[in-house]
């Protein structure tokens, strides 16, 4: 018999291993996302007045943003547990409607990948959202015969790195909508050193600055790079993390100035050198540097697009100058 996905609580209150992380546990503690971190706080502070969970709240963005570190504060604000599952994991309608109907009252059920649900699956989630009750079948043929059960008030909180793949019925149902946008360097700079403090390493202004340079503006991205440079600055015997010793070992590490790394020089040395410049259709070029279509369209192309390196065309991907003069290429004439 399958069972169900396994869905383990988590008291955000009582959890240590949270609290003791880099992740923030308070909405006061999360760094950046200045109109987001405005906007719920008001929408937390009117729920918890009027003792109600708190509107579905769907948030959306490239990875690495704090989706669901800003998921775990909610349960947190609302002293409530929170349940994390992801839209892959729910394959079967009645793997829902176990997880809903045992959730605790005002609990966060938090669902990753949200795009990833299927059809099916988001129709046993609609009346859940909407009235609170979910419908199953008993029984097949002639026979069969619908019972709606009861759910507790939950908040359902939704996360999606590409919003345009929700229906639009899953998505109406959502009554708070919040849009990621990456982080700008002063606030990487804050990250870092609050990240620096709990891992008892210290870091000065300057080797904070370096390393948010090279972070795409990405936190989860500063704090990988900050857990590899303090390994260098260790090993190196290097009392306090430098400019100098971030971008030495910045430098080892493969990523440059701009925060490019391997992959992402590949991509653009790629549509420069075997196709003159583009364009080039995503599917061609995922074989080329031999990476997932995917992996590309959501995770590196974003920032090179955004850093003015790439452009997105309908007849495919081309190289920006700007491109052309990081790698060093002689621009085309064009």
């Amino acid at each position: 018999m399958r069972q169900e996905p396994d869905l383990e609580p988590t008291n955000v209150e009582m959890d240590e291993p949270f609290e003791n992380s880099l992740r923030p546990s308070k909405l006061s503690d999360f760094i950046g996302q200045h109109a987001i971190k405005e906007s719920l706080s008001i929408f937390l502070k009117a729920a918890i007045q009027r003792e109600e969970p708190l509107d579905h709240l769907l948030l959306y963005g490239p990875p690495g943003l704090g989706k669901t570190t800003l998921a775990q504060i909610v349960a947190y604000e609302m002293a409530s547990q929170i349940h994390v599952t992801s839209g892959p994991a729910i394959a079967r309608p009645g793997d829902l409607v176990g997880i809903l109907t045992n959730l605790e009252s005002n609990a966060v059920l938090f669902i990753d990948e949200i795009h990833r649900l299927s059809r099916q699956v988001e129709e046993i989630l609609y009346p859940a959202m909407e009235d609170r009750k979910v419908d199953i079948m008993i029984g097949q043929g002639p026979a069969a015969r619908s019972i709606r059960l009861d759910v507790p008030p939950i908040t359902v909180v939704g996360a999606t790195t590409r919003q345009g793949l929700l229906t639009g019925p899953l998505r109406d149902r959502f009554g708070i909508v919040s849009s990621f946008e990456y982080y700008d360097e002063e606030a990487l700079c804050q990250i870092i050193q609050r990240s620096s403090e709990i891992l008892g390493y210290k870091i000065d202004p300057g080797g904070a600055e370096e390393l948010a340079k090279r972070s795409r503006g990405t936190p989860r991205i500063a704090n990988r790079l900050l857990r590899r440079v303090r390994d260098y600055a260790q090993v190196w015997g290097e009392e306090m993390i430098t400019s100098a010793a971030a971008a030495k070992a910045l430098e080892a590490l493969k990523v440059d100035h701009l925060g490019l790394d391997r992959l992402d020089r590949a991509i653009l040395d790629a549509i420069i050198t075997k196709y003159r410049g583009g364009p080039v259709g995503l599917e061609t070029l995922a074989a080329t540097v031999g990476e997932d279509a995917g992996t590309i369209e959501d995770v590196y192309e974003p920032f090179l697009i955004q850093r003015g390196l790439i452009a997105r065309t309908p007849r495919g991907r081309e190289a920006a100058p700007l491109a052309y003069e990081h790698l060093g290429h002689p621009q085309p004439n064009r």
